[in-house]
């Protein structure tokens, strides 16, 4: 492994739990990648969500949802049950995305200058991700963002992970549609101690508009 790439690894370890196993995770993210990429930014704009940076609990979460059959996601049946994926591998890999840090634009740099490292450069340009600008009115969005959903999402959009609240800036908007409409279906529940909250049917599709439009610039 390249030295750059191991100072890169070794720089995270300080916030890592104890019982977490890098290795393991790293391992496990090999054919998370497939998908999601192999920093866990997702794909084919929004097919497959950003993982980067969510909340580990709220991603173990979704990993057991997934495993027992409680979430329906047929991309996830081939690679999620109890003899692949045990609970170990879930904490693992959810820890392992959790610390992955995607910039959204790289810094200055100097082509010219003596200490100037074209592969660590490479390198870096490969964390970056900068969702598309979605259509809609970003101050009208910012309002009802602030209001109706940051107190728990974060008031910029970055979750919670503390109370395994999922990140919203940053995340591809054909993905947030996308569950939007699982939400209003019934198919996903929105708050697990309010099951028959019906939070999001009460937004139209014009407010979540420009909701969305808000949180695609949010993380600029």
């Amino acid at each position: 492994m390249p030295r750059s790439i191991i100072v890169i690894c070794l720089s995270l370890l300080p916030t890592l739990s104890p019982a977490f196993d890098f290795e393991n995770g790293e391992e496990i993210n090999e054919v998370c990648a497939g998908c999601h990429g192999e920093y866990g930014q997702g794909g084919k704009e929004g097919e497959y969500p950003r993982l980067a940076g969510m909340p580990s609990a709220f991603l173990a979460k979704q990993l057991h949802l997934f495993r027992d059959r409680l979430r329906p996601n047929l991309a996830m049946v081939e690679y999620v049950d109890h003899r692949q994926m045990p609970d170990d591998d879930i904490e693992d890999i959810s820890k392992y995305l959790e610390q992955i840090k995607l910039k959204t634009k790289l810094p200055p740099a100097d082509e010219n200058s003596p200490g100037f490292n074209a592969y660590e450069r490479l390198l870096e340009s490969k964390r970056l991700m900068q969702i598309p600008r979605a259509p809609g009115d970003v101050e009208k969005g910012r309002k009802i963002y602030r209001k109706e959903c940051g107190s728990c999402h974060g008031r910029e959009g970055m979750g919670d992970r503390e109370k395994a609240v999922p990140m919203l800036a940053g995340q591809y908007t054909n993905y947030l549609w996308r569950q939007v409409k699982k939400y209003r279906e019934r198919i996903r529940i929105h708050d697990e101690e309010a099951p028959d909250d019906e939070l999001l049917s009460d937004f139209s599709d014009e407010e979540l508009t420009d909701v969305f439009a808000y949180l695609s610039i949010v993380d600029d």
